[in-house]
């Protein structure tokens, strides 16, 4: 594409449009696109060297200029998007798993990346500009995909970096606590990620959560499938598990899972329903084979304990995980947790209290503090905390030892936040750090 919104990315002869973002203004770095040899630029305001065209809204004239000369290659593409605070990514690669099990060629396009057949890249935001996502839709396309799975943020919705493309399915996990440093309050938030839902094509479905409180939000589509444990079309009940997975019926069909836990119990009843709807066979299989994603309730086992690394980072994911590992046989729960930098304060104090609430014992840590104290997060978290079962220890890698060293026989320790990434980020640096790395590197 001669069409770049990333100046370290022109290229002699491009088009730079300048994107006003969250965090960075595309203005700023006009000069430095004319410099990689930009000859045209698209701009708010300014003046400059080159070509230049000044529009109202840059996003609006890049949406508007990719629907109008890329659509055509792309509009083939059959695309499920999946939108909610929880489960998008597990819910998403669970269904990637089973259609390419079923013989389909798919594509996905969410935080543990971009995927046709194994990974291609990994990706900066859950949802990538509408640059990039056309490109990797072209991708797919020559690839000869069918279906993209594509998790689409809220922060996506509300900067329309999924502007002019249009879905075959629409999906609602949930909305829970999170973001309101970016959408302020709970409404806000649940109004954009309803944009999804106006972005169906004609003859699209709509899929959606009707256990959860804020669902009317999401029953804006003519034609809707509703699930739920509690009520919905398609309704999952009778469920069992153990640390070896679960048991459950879905409309009096039985199935099984290697997955555990009630939130993943909603991700595998929408797997069902989308494998229902594009008419595959053999669905009880297929539900039995497929693996959790990378970083989602990853289970170590050490000695006659389990280790578990997970990115549960809002109130209700750490809530989940806890409450899913207490219903299983245990002698002890132990909690490894922070929150990140330069993110919504208001859910600290509430993830440490649920921590401190549902374990036996929780070692506060740093998790990517961004350009933030990691203390100050530390001290954000435990502010009016009346419990006593917990510890402070800012460096995470001696925090982990610190859960693994407690361990004794039929413990779990949850290591929660940072799931799949293998980085930390520490001002405005990303440092290599796993804790996957850290816990096999001590339980060798």
């Amino acid at each position: 594409m001669k069409i770049k919104c990333d100046s370290r990315k022109v290229k002699p002869g491009d088009t730079f449009v300048a994107i006003k973002g969250f965090y960075k203004d595309g203005h700023d770095y006009i000069e430095e696109a004319i410099a990689s040899g930009a000859k045209k630029v698209i701009a708010e305001h300014g003046l400059y060297s080159v070509d230049t065209l000044i529009v109202k809204d840059t996003r609006e004239y890049l949406v508007q200029t990719l629907k109008k000369e890329y659509y055509d290659q792309i509009k083939k593409l059959k695309l499920i998007g999946i939108t909610g605070t929880n489960g998008k990514t597990t819910t998403c690669f669970l269904l990637y798993q089973a259609l390419k099990k079923a013989g389909y060629q798919c594509a996905y396009i969410g935080t543990i990346g971009f995927y046709i057949d194994k990974k291609r890249k990994d990706l900066l935001n859950t949802t990538p500009d509408i640059l990039d996502l056309y490109e990797m839709l072209i991708e797919c396309e020559k690839e000869q995909v069918e279906y993209v799975m594509m998790e689409v943020s809220s922060h996506a919705l509300d900067m329309n970096r999924v502007g002019g493309l249009e879905f075959d399915y629409a999906i609602f996990s949930n909305l829970t606590k999170d973001h309101l440093d970016y959408h302020l309050d709970m409404k806000s938030y649940a109004l954009a990620k309803q944009k999804l839902f106006y972005q169906l094509k004609r003859n699209g479905k709509a899929i959606v959560n009707v256990d959860d409180d804020y669902k009317n939000f999401f029953l804006v589509h003519n034609n809707t499938i509703t699930y739920g444990l509690k009520e919905g079309e398609y309704q999952l009940t009778d469920y069992k598990m153990d640390i070896h997975g679960s048991k459950f019926i879905i409309n009096n069909e039985k199935y099984q899972s290697k997955l555990i836990g009630k939130h993943n119990l909603y991700n595998l009843l929408v797997t069902v329903i989308m494998l229902k709807e594009l008419k595959i066979s053999n669905i009880e299989q297929l539900i039995s084979s497929l693996e959790a994603p990378k970083g989602r309730m990853e289970m170590i086992p050490y000695h006659d304990n389990i280790i578990v690394v997970d990115y549960a980072h809002t109130p209700d994911a750490v809530a989940n995980m806890i409450q899913a590992f207490q219903e299983i046989e245990h002698q002890h729960i132990y909690t490894i947790i922070g929150c990140g930098g330069n993110r919504d304060k208001t859910k600290r104090p509430i993830m440490a209290d649920i921590a401190t609430k549902l374990s036996d014992y929780v070692i506060f840590t740093s998790d990517n503090p961004r350009n933030e104290d990691p203390m100050t997060i530390i001290q954000d978290m435990i502010q009016n905390l009346d419990r006593k079962n917990y510890e402070i220890e800012e460096n995470r890698a001696i925090a982990i030892t610190k859960g693994v060293q407690k361990c004794e026989k039929n413990d779990i320790l949850l290591v929660l936040g940072k799931g799949h990434e293998e980085y930390q980020i520490i001002k405005e640096n990303k440092i290599h750090f796993s804790d996957r790395e850290i816990i096999e590197d001590l339980i060798k």
